[in-house]
């Protein structure tokens, strides 16, 4: 017995009835199986090692292009969720090398200057960054050959985005427990580090939170983080593993505390300036591809791997694709005029 079917095993006598096993997960295109690592590990080092997982680090999370070095970007949001994913996996005996492995892939689809970016190609392509990061493991990745990802990690990729739906939303949820795990902790995480990031900006101060939100949540991020987590590990238990779920006061709360940061920092005069201006980049650029499709690097040779590729969605992936810098830099020189030298 080798190191990947001792670990194997341990799965089933470790964790819990309803955890994913990994020796139990397919894969569209079968393939040898490694000695050392189960396929949920191989995923999330697959993931990982991609070109789309590094560009994570300068995409923007809610404010473009910060000049101070801790603000967070879609990288550090990406493993502050992979470890609010592993706590609570662990603590209900899941599988955590499913949940990091969803968390690690969740975001790859996003497009430079975070959710304006979003916006204007939704509004003309019909995108959204889950179905994105879908397809950059299934089809963009590992130069236009994908990842071969296991069904479970895909599916919970695809689901993760929750937005403002209720907790349980028969229909759209994820098929295993773990990408139910990622759906709430991607909220978990960037309503906190979002509000952290508006406090150092100046946006707003901690004592400008509403005294109810907390009063039930705590006082300080730590705090919140832990009272949320605590909540779900505990009634996800009462309920018997059904769903991943949480108490309805804190619940409540924090989508009370989501609200309020829409209010007073989503939507705030600076942050929706800055915006703008990056939505009027996504959109010149994508504009420019459009109709200047054959000079995306990879286009040709993606047209001859996949034998059609249909020049909106060559578009569309490479701006989103981008990172802040290179989408800032790319616009530069197509749009803005270059300096004459006399010599």
């Amino acid at each position: 017995m080798n190191i990947r079917e001792t670990a194997e095993q341990l799965e089933y006598k470790c964790l819990h009835l309803r955890a994913s096993k990994s020796r139990e997960a397919k894969r569209t295109r079968p393939e040898e199986e490694c000695t050392i690592r189960t396929k949920f590990q191989r995923d999330r080092d697959r993931i990982l090692h991609s070109k789309a997982f590094r560009r994570l680090k300068h995409k923007t999370q809610v404010f473009l292009s910060p000049e101070g070095d801790h603000y967070r970007t879609r990288m550090t949001h990406t493993l502050e969720v992979a470890q609010i994913g592993r706590t609570i996996a662990r603590a209900l005996r899941l599988n955590e090398d499913l949940v990091e492995a969803i968390a690690l892939g969740h975001d790859l689809g996003h497009t430079p200057f975070g959710h304006a970016g979003e916006f204007i190609l939704k509004e003309g392509a019909s995108y959204h960054h889950a179905r994105q990061s879908l397809r950059v493991v299934e089809r963009l990745a590992n130069d236009g050959r994908g990842l071969n990802l296991t069904e479970e990690v895909k599916d919970g990729i695809l689901k993760h985005s929750k937005g403002s739906s209720p907790l349980i939303t028969e229909g759209n949820m994820p098929r295993t427990l773990e990408g139910e795990i990622i759906r709430i902790a991607d909220k978990i995480a960037y309503i906190n580090h979002d509000l952290e990031d508006a406090v150092r900006a100046r946006l707003i101060s901690e004592d400008d939170i509403p005294s109810d939100i907390r009063k039930i949540l705590g006082e300080t991020k730590s705090q919140r983080i832990t009272t949320i987590v605590t909540s779900i590990i505990n009634s996800t238990i009462e309920d018997g593993y059904r769903h991943i779920v949480m108490d309805e006061k804190i619940y409540r709360a924090m989508y009370d505390l989501r609200a309020w940061l829409f209010e007073n920092v989503y939507l705030a005069k600076p942050v929706v300036e800055e915006l703008e201006k990056g939505k009027g980049i996504v959109k010149a650029l994508y504009e420019y591809y459009l109709e200047h499709y054959e000079e995306i690097p990879y286009y040709k040779k993606y047209l001859e791997l996949w034998g059609e590729y249909e020049p909106r969605q060559a578009a569309v992936d490479y701006v989103a694709g981008m990172t802040d810098r290179f989408a800032l830099k790319t616009y530069e020189r197509i749009f803005i005029p270059r300096s004459w030298h006399v010599l």
